[in-house]
């Protein structure tokens, strides 16, 4: 089973916001809107949205909200 995990990291590499589910579909949507608000500025700073796959949910990061 694939878990889909997105996250939007911060110029230092802490995870800003973090969400992970199990519906791929859901999951892509969930990348675009996290590109999508991050402002020119922020990109400009070095944020970044990223989208991976992992197959526990031991390996999500703890403070990511868990959809199924």
């Amino acid at each position: 089973m694939a878990i889909w995990v997105n996250e939007q990291i911060d110029p230092s590499g802490m995870i800003y916001a973090c969400i992970a589910c199990c519906d791929e579909s859901q999951a892509k949507d969930c990348h675009e809107s996290f590109k999508q608000n991050l402002t020119e500025k922020q990109k400009a700073d070095g944020w970044v949205a990223q989208i991976r796959t992992v197959q526990s949910w031991d390996e999500v990061p703890v403070n990511a909200l868990k959809l199924n």
